[in-house]
């Protein structure tokens, strides 16, 4: 199986996760989250494929997260396909990495979650 990384090449965490899917002789698609953001469309099937709540697809510790006070307007109630649109405009947005496989889709590397979907 093949799956789709999608990454931000400078990040640490990205960098350990891919490294971690080499050592394990996962294949994948390497995507750069910044040159190929998702689109909205793409965003919303691997949100509703994920199981969890599009409010865990945002990079809530990054920059562009607290510059657009994007938690008062998730607090206040954006609509899914709002988040979708949103999160489609800047690859920064977007938690990663970003682990899609044809039946799941994971935010952020967690090492359980990777192995229970991978291995």
């Amino acid at each position: 199986m093949t799956v789709l990384f999608v990454e931000y090449p400078k990040c640490s965490t990205c960098k350990k996760a891919k490294a971690w899917l080499d050592e394990h002789g996962v294949e994948y698609i390497d995507r750069d989250i910044v040159l190929d953001n998702p689109t909205d469309d793409e965003l919303a099937t691997w949100i509703a494929r994920s199981g969890l709540p599009v409010r865990r697809f945002f990079n809530s510790s990054g920059m562009k997260y607290r510059e657009l006070g994007l938690k008062a307007r998730l607090d206040v109630g954006m609509t899914d396909r709002e988040c979708y649109e949103l999160l489609a405009t800047d690859g920064m947005l977007v938690k990663r990495p970003l682990l899609v496989g044809d039946d799941f889709a994971i935010p952020g590397f967690r090492e359980a979650a990777w192995t229970e979907a991978l291995l």
